[in-house]
């Protein structure tokens, strides 16, 4: 059986709006992800310490995988870790 386009249209835009929610609300960690891998590069430009560089790698680290996990949980494929 074939899908009506009033159908397929329907469920097209439910997956666009869930895929939008999902960025929207994912949006300050995105931010905070980005804020964290430019520390890291000024902190290295600027000729910072080993422990200060490593420092705000592993932040930057962390806060990507926090998008990721987020995007993956919203997406339904993996439970979010609770700590």
């Amino acid at each position: 059986m074939r899908r009506s386009a009033i159908s397929t249209f329907r469920q097209e835009n439910v997956v666009k709006r869930t895929i939008e929610g999902m960025i929207e609300a994912g949006e300050p960690l995105i931010r905070e992800a980005i804020e964290a891998l430019r520390a890291y590069h000024n902190a290295q430009d600027a000729g910072g310490s080993v422990e200060e560089i490593e420092r705000l790698r592993l932040i930057a680290e962390s806060s990507f995988q926090a998008v990721t996990d987020y995007q993956l949980y919203a997406l339904g494929h993996q439970p979010l870790p609770r700590h």
